[in-house]
């Protein structure tokens, strides 16, 4: 596995600073036209799944106790494409609507490691046996961690979906409404969820392809228990989206790092974070907290372990997928479809805020709430979805961009609306009507 302009010092260069700098571009180039085209083909097929697999369908499979709740949570989340900051809000819903722990636990660990996205990726780059692996590692690790958690007492008590709320059912749909959502999503709300992370995590990758000499780090992180303890250590506490670190991992298997202890910082930095773990502990309990903690190191060495045996014992290294199949004008013009899906993605909020795209908010009797920690469209939806079943709520509509949120109806408890708001993982504060204009100012 090789790019074509990411040698860096692996090749003679005239050492200036202005084709130093020229190598970083190349570098970006090169692997954005690889992934290209499958992260293109792997937002559409998200988008369809974020239709399909509506959070009411996977509720609806989660209450209860014992293995097939667990193994529905988890065969459920590994084709989302839910990050960890994305996967809060619905975890933390999928509980309150009466999941159990052990399901609970089981979609929390299985989802923000991999995703149809992530998984398109990581084939582009690192090749079949990989793509294939890690989905298998994901939905195994989240079985496992379900598991732990119902055998070990963090489920006690559970009974399933509460008895007193009334099924829901998913609002009838035409096919061209439903193709028209799915698009939506996945060629709109999914890239600008991780459009940002992405883009870095390319920067990143053409950065340690162009200043990191080839097998640099094969003295001491070319495999063993040791390598892998510390990738895990650098992926645990840090916040790495699981599409946006493929890229990273494909850079640092080019410079020695062996693909055990790549796929440990695959499944730890998407998996783990300050927020997930806090979230965790506050929505579940300490007990569930350090089940999930332990499950995600140790599945993560385990699979590491694993991985490179495979690779050891076939001789090989993970390569890039079929990408050679495909026509190079295909893959540039791919790139440059990318580019202007993330670039109109994250800047089309900052049009629509100077456009007044928060005027849906004025000359409104509803009640009106600032909403803090929302980082993506998952969450505001959660918020949305949360108002909206507090007593006496008609409509509920909330800005990410703003953290605004306006609720409409008759008898609505404020107090209630900020304890919805809580449950799923957020802070909600009222707002009178001049403190709103100052907000929308």
């Amino acid at each position: 596995m090789e790019w074509k302009g990411t040698p860096g010092r692996d090749r003679p260069r005239k050492d200036t600073m202005p084709e130093w700098l020229y190598e970083i571009p190349v570098g970006f180039w090169d692997v954005l036209t690889d992934m290209a085209p499958y992260l293109l083909f792997g937002f559409f097929v998200a988008g369809l799944l974020s239709v399909a697999l509506s959070p009411r369908l996977v509720e609806r499979h989660l209450g209860g106790r014992g293995l097939a709740p667990v193994l529905k949570a988890a065969v459920f989340g590994v084709p989302l494409p839910l990050c960890s900051c994305g996967v809060i809000p619905v975890s933390a819903s999928l509980r309150r609507h009466g999941a159990s722990r052990a399901a609970t636990t089981s979609f929390l660990i299985a989802t923000p490691q991999d995703g149809v996205d992530s998984v398109m990726v990581t084939f582009s780059l690192l090749g079949g046996v990989f793509a294939i692996f890690r989905p298998i590692v994901a939905l195994l690790s989240g079985v496992v961690g379900g598991l732990l958690v119902s055998l070990l007492g963090g489920d006690k008590g559970d009974a399933g979906a509460p008895a007193n709320r009334p099924p829901e059912r998913d609002p009838p749909a035409n096919g061209r409404a439903w193709l028209a959502r799915a698009l939506a999503y996945g060629f709109g709300d999914l890239p600008r969820d991780i459009g940002r992370a992405l883009l870095i995590g390319l920067a990143v990758a053409a950065l340690i392809s162009v200043a990191v000499p080839k097998d640099y780090f094969a003295p001491y992180l070319g495999g063993g228990i040791g390598a892998m303890l510390i990738m895990m250590l650098l992926g645990v506490p840090v916040y790495v989206c699981a599409t946006a670190s493929v890229p990273i991992a494909a850079a640092l298997i080019l410079k020695g790092v062996s693909p055990g202890a790549a796929l440990v910082f695959l499944m730890t930095g998407p998996a783990t974070n300050a927020a997930t773990i806090s979230t965790v502990w506050k929505v579940m309990g300490r007990r569930t907290a350090m089940i999930y903690l332990a499950t995600v190191a140790g599945s993560a060495l385990a699979a590491g372990l694993a991985l490179d045996y495979i690779f050891h014992g076939a001789g090989t290294s993970p390569a890039p997928g079929m990408g050679w199949m495909l026509p190079p004008a295909v893959k540039a013009a791919s790139a440059v479809a990318l580019l202007a899906i993330l670039a109109w993605a994250m800047a089309s909020p900052m049009l629509a805020r100077r456009k007044g795209a928060t005027a849906m908010f004025e000359q409104t009797s509803g009640q009106r709430l600032k909403i803090s920690g929302m980082t993506c469209t998952h969450c505001a939806a959660s918020v949305r979805r949360a108002l909206l079943e507090c007593a006496g709520v008609v409509s509920a509509r909330v800005d990410l961009d703003t953290g605004l949120a306006e609720v409409a109806g008759e008898g609505i408890d404020p107090a209630q609306l900020a304890a919805a708001v809580k449950a799923v993982g957020y802070e909600a504060k009222l707002l009178n009507a001049e403190a709103a204009e100052q907000e929308d100012s």
